[in-house]
């Protein structure tokens, strides 16, 4: 066996054979296993200790599909963070593929525990051929779908059987048609890396539905990929062949190795003082910025380049667009806080693979100064959950929400204009997977859900939803007509606003998780998307708003709205009151006002949007036009006046 010099972390395959490197600071060996496909070990290596903790060693004659895990022996001193312990079987952090999706196994964190019949291998794989996947497919402004790929897919009628719940779905024809009528510009899938259920899961029943609870970071869930990253990058060239970019959902800020009573399965065998942040006063205490049990320390070298190795093995290796980052100030925090100029985030922008990619974050977690919405810069894009509880709260009814919801409407001046930024930063939203589904919103008051098995304690309590007179479901067509109402009209505002805007798949054809504000462990018909049971209505009425939002120069605009000058300038905006006269201070400032118009662009080419949240009808006079004003959005008529709980558009047209 020649040790020879170590290479990068992970498997790397010759003709000859197979390097193998890992980093794991403070060990005192570290051991490789090779397993047959029948699961049994076949032959260890002792890798050769080098400089920064690295272990290495050429093993001559291994061949592509060989299965192997690790071992490392080091100290047990659990009160400094050390919990090296050699009986436990550990998948290589940089593995790209592994045989079997993890399980949960109470032996998983039970010291002196063998654990090599219950850990997946890691498979030795040939990298496929680099790409060059070019500029992201994803401009700013564009319509982001949120995919949870299992619960997606898993029922739909057309796809395959044996393609249904996996990424190979997202390949399909009919799954790229509703796509493409929704003039969808980038999907972001939910995690793919392969995760662990909480330890607390099993015993109820329960899965994780989610994928937000990773163990390994390259490696995809067996579940979804059984081919491996040869699937995603699959999908991902059927999408871009739709003009459709792609988006990971990736999470850096924790592992399922969990708490010190969790799992150890990677990180925590090869080098839990390194891999994870400790409270600076009791080494042995792990900080728990992310509340899954563990937050990884990404301000040091060896997480760093994880990440990096990462992010780079997605963009070569399958052409993704970007990435949106799951509590992503953890990626820019270290013992003294939160930086948007930490190395980490620095590194990802500079770096010569990844300088382009989209980069949204999810800037905010449960740690100390842990909301850091607008904080991170150009040229990350942020969720803003502030367009999204303003939107709810202005269609719930509640009082003096006008000037809140102009401001979200305009790109969230006040909170990405700084240091004079002429272009908003915003991702707008109305729901996503984590709350209620964006149908519940106008059926639930509360949430629901007792099927967690925790007695409804866990998830968000502020959810701004309204059940229009009933709980839940309801056979009342008066109920069932507002309802529908207002669905559209959160919808509608979604697609006027100014900014990126995201939806979550099964939004826009009346998905329900029946009142189930936190389904992460549901993998079952509460979260799965039901295709044969669509409602077309609102189906169409999306495609309308999406068909407008792409066709027209004055939507899908990124420029925060300027007051009207008229200039031939598509960012000017004039705020109106159904009198068609601008709106004085009184009427911004009054408590209950429900309606005002919207009007974007230039005289002779604008658009009128009026926003209707009062129960009545609303007559509008329309700005003076030297042309016609027409139709443009369901609802919108010259005739008539605009439906109650509604939002209606008009296109001014030459006379």
């Amino acid at each position: 066996m020649d040790l020879g010099v170590p290479g990068n972390p992970g498997a790397e395959l010759t003709a000859e054979g197979a390097r193998f490197t890992v980093r794991a600071p403070s060990a005192s060996s570290v051991t490789l296993c090779i397993f047959d496909d029948l699961d049994t070990e076949i032959a260890r290596h002792d890798l050769e200790s080098g400089d920064n903790g690295f272990f290495s060693a050429f093993v001559p004659g291994v061949k592509a599909g060989a299965r192997y895990g690790l071992r490392a022996d080091g100290p047990w001193q659990p009160e400094a963070g050390h919990r090296f312990d050699a009986s436990k079987l550990l998948v290589d952090p940089y593995a790209i593929r592994l045989d079997r999706p993890f399980a949960y196994d109470a032996r998983l964190g039970e010291l002196g525990e063998d654990t090599q019949g219950i850990v997946p291998k890691a498979i030795l794989d040939p990298a496929l051929p680099p790409l060059n996947p070019g500029r992201p497919r994803f401009a700013p402004g564009g319509l982001i779908y949120e995919i949870p790929v299992k619960a997606f897919t898993q029922l739909h009628p057309d796809v395959p059987e044996k393609d249904r719940g996996t990424l190979r779905a997202l390949a399909h024809p009919a799954i790229i048609e509703h796509l493409r009528k929704l003039h969808v510009a980038a999907v972001e899938l939910m995690p793919i890396a392969a995760w662990i259920d909480e330890r607390h899961l099993p015993p109820l029943g329960l899965t994780n539905a989610w994928g937000y609870n990773p163990v390994t970071m390259m490696a995809l869930d067996p579940r979804l990929a059984p081919g491996g990253i040869a699937d995603l990058r699959h999908a991902v060239e059927a999408l871009h062949a739709a003009g459709i970019g792609v988006l990971l959902d990736v999470v850096f800020n924790h592992t399922g190795e969990s708490d010190n009573e969790g799992p150890t399965l990677s990180l925590r065998g090869l080098g839990n003082a390194t891999y994870y942040r400790h409270d600076a006063h009791t080494p042995g205490t792990l900080v728990n910025d992310t509340g899954c049990g563990n937050t990884l320390a990404c301000d040091r070298p060896e997480v760093q380049e994880l990440v990096l190795r990462t992010m780079r093995h997605f963009v070569t290796q399958a052409g993704i667009d970007g990435f949106r980052f799951d509590l992503a100030p953890i990626l820019g925090r270290d013992a003294n806080g939160f930086s948007p100029d930490a190395t980490l985030l620095q590194l990802i922008i500079d770096d010569p693979v990844l300088h382009d990619r989209v980069l949204i974050a999810e800037p905010w977690d449960i740690g100390p100064g842990g909301y850091q919405l607008g904080n991170f810069g150009p040229p990350w894009l942020e969720w803003n959950d502030h367009a999204r509880d303003d939107i709810r709260r202005y269609w719930r009814g509640d009082q003096a929400m006008t000037g809140a919801l102009a401001t979200r409407l305009s790109g969230s001046s006040d909170i990405f204009a700084r240091d004079s930024a002429i272009r908003t930063r915003s991702i707008n939203f109305v729901a996503a997977h984590d709350g209620f589904p964006l149908g519940d919103l106008v059926c639930f008051q509360a949430k629901h859900n007792e099927a967690n098995g925790e007695d409804n304690r866990d998830g968000h309590n502020a959810n701004y939803s309204w059940n229009n007179g009933v709980e839940g479901p309801s056979d009342d067509e008066d109920i069932l007509a507002g309802r529908e109402a207002d669905a559209r009209a959160l919808i509608a505002t979604l697609f006027a606003s100014r900014g990126s805007i995201l939806m979550t798949a099964g939004d826009e054809f009346g998905h329900s998780q029946q009142g189930n504000n936190n389904a992460y462990a549901q993998d079952n018909v509460i979260t799965w998307r039901n295709w044969d049971d669509l409602n077309q209505d609102r189906l169409d009425y999306t495609r309308a708003w999406a068909e407008l939002r792409k066709t027209s120069p004055l939507l899908g605009r990124v420029a925060f709205l300027e007051d009207e000058d008229g200039s031939a300038n598509p960012d000017q905006v004039s705020w109106l009151g159904s009198n068609g006269q601008p709106m004085t201070p009184a009427e911004w400032e009054d408590p209950d006002r429900n309606s005002f118009m919207m009007v974007l662009g230039p005289p002779g080419k604008r658009l009128t949007i009026v926003f209707n949240r009062s129960h009545q009808a609303l007559r509008c006079v329309l700005p003076a036009s030297q042309g016609l004003w027409c139709p443009a959005s369901p609802g919108a008529s010259v005739e008539k006046p605009v439906p109650p709980r509604s939002v209606v558009c008009w296109q001014e047209m030459p006379g």
